[in-house]
């Protein structure tokens, strides 16, 4: 009960205030919608890391999922081969990669870091492609280093390495999906950026 009462008392994070009471309303007359309901919305964020030396390096592997739970203030799960390759000497169940999906006030907050102050910092940044839409509304943003988040200690890094940040839309269609994430403050190459106002940036949790 303490736990639920101290939740409610947070503050809504910007982006999911700007959502409800600017991009929502928007689409809606773009769209042609009568139902608020109807509106396309992110539905969740999976954030994937390859580690394909995790099992001849447990440090490593620990490096990686720490970064990862500071970056997004949730603790990620470990994912495992789940077949056998020998000719990448790879066993099932073997340690492959790190993943955290995140959904609600942790996914808009991590999304306000990530296009606020992680892809700001990414060398000779000149926009993100309108490229990397899956066919169903889904969008996915490949980093090349875990570096671009000041949350990362760069003391602490085993190996610089990228991930992969799928966005999961309800969209369906990535038209859709574009103009939905354009409203949001995703910086399209070529597109004016929409910018996010409000209270400050909201740290990831501990």
């Amino acid at each position: 009960m303490a736990e639920q009462a101290l939740l409610a008392k947070r503050p809504r994070p910007r982006l999911r205030k700007h959502y409800e009471e600017r991009v929502r309303p928007k689409l809606m007359r773009e769209l042609g919608l009568k139902n608020a309901h109807q509106v396309p919305a992110v539905e969740k964020v999976v954030l994937n890391v390859g580690v394909g030396e995790g099992s001849r390096n447990p440090k490593l592997l620990d490096s990686v999922v720490e970064e990862i739970r500071a970056v997004t203030g949730q603790q990620p799960v470990v994912t495992r081969a789940r077949k056998s390759i020998s000719n990448f000497a790879l066993r099932a169940g073997m340690p492959v990669g790190v993943r955290v999906t995140l959904r609600r006030d942790r996914m808009y907050e991590f999304l306000d870091r990530l296009l606020n102050v992680a892809v700001p910092r990414i060398r000779d940044f000149r926009g993100l492609s309108t490229r990397s839409f899956d066919g169903r509304g889904n969008y996915t943003l490949g980093l090349k280093e875990q570096l671009v988040f000041p949350e990362v200690d760069y003391d602490k890094v085993q190996k610089v390495h990228g991930l992969d940040i799928t966005v999961v839309t309800t969209a369906g269609k990535d038209d859709v999906a574009f103009a939905l994430l354009r409203e949001m403050g995703f910086p399209f190459r070529g597109e004016t950026s929409v910018v996010v106002s409000g209270t400050e940036l909201t740290g990831a949790e501990e």
